[in-house]
């Protein structure tokens, strides 16, 4: 039986909300030129998910704090429309986990755009003392990105290998989701320890008590990797 996005009620309930019906509308849209069954599809089935996934991820990850936050939602409601046909479900990864992270990319990148606004409103003189310390000091930051990037480029390789050794559905799952949180490593930052939780359970659609269980194997793993980089 295929898994649905679930979110809990006030009683401890669920509600589905992102089900296998909205992933076939979504393929079904992505595959046909048909401009009237694309519209049917949109606002029968798409457009009222997309509305509620933007809102719980806007919720779930904080992005309330931006300013305009209403209006930046209906944008990247309107967004995701244009990227509708771009999906290709050849690839394997499920209309909800890939609009879900675009989604919130899309926020972070908000947050880093707002955050670099704030920043160019420092004061002028400290702005200045700034470039005059950095006339005095050289730095060549080369070797330090070139190691990070190959940090995690070998990493993703390792979760692959992780990912195939896997026994139990439930691990290969969470490797997989690692691997899409892990899509954008400098964002992580944004995020605390309950998000990142809260999103794996959005991709993987199980519980956090299965989450934790395959996390502790994957981290004995990531420990051996750790300690052969850090060599």
């Amino acid at each position: 039986m295929k898994k649905v996005r679930k979110r809990r009620g006030r009683r401890g309930g669920t509600k589905a909300y992102f089900t296998v019906i909205h992933e076939n509308a979504i393929v079904k849209y992505a595959s046909t030129p048909d401009l009237q069954e694309r519209e049917f599809l949109y606002v029968n089935y798409i457009g009222p998910v997309f509305s509620e996934m933007v809102d719980k991820i806007v919720y779930t990850y904080k992005f309330t704090n931006l300013p305009n936050i209403d209006d930046l939602r209906s944008e990247c409601k309107i967004w995701l429309t244009t990227i509708l046909n771009k999906f290709d479900p050849g690839k394997g990864s499920k209309a909800f986990s890939y609009f879900s992270v675009i989604t919130k990319n899309w926020f972070i990148h908000k947050v880093k755009y707002n955050a670099n606004r704030a920043s160019k409103e420092i004061n002028f003189d400290d702005n200045q003392a700034s470039k005059e310390m950095n006339k005095l000091v050289s730095y060549n930051t080369y070797a330090q990105d070139r190691e990070k990037q190959e940090f995690w480029v070998l990493l993703n390789e390792n979760i692959d290998v992780w990912k195939e050794e896997a026994t139990k559905p439930n691990e290969k799952r969470v490797a997989e989701a690692i691997k899409i949180i892990l899509s954008e490593p400098d964002a992580i930052e944004i995020f605390n320890k309950k998000a990142i939780y809260l999103y794996l359970r959005e991709i993987t659609g199980l519980n956090t008590k299965q989450i934790v269980n395959s996390l502790n194997k994957i981290r004995v793993k990531y420990k051996t990797f750790k300690i052969d980089w850090d060599a």
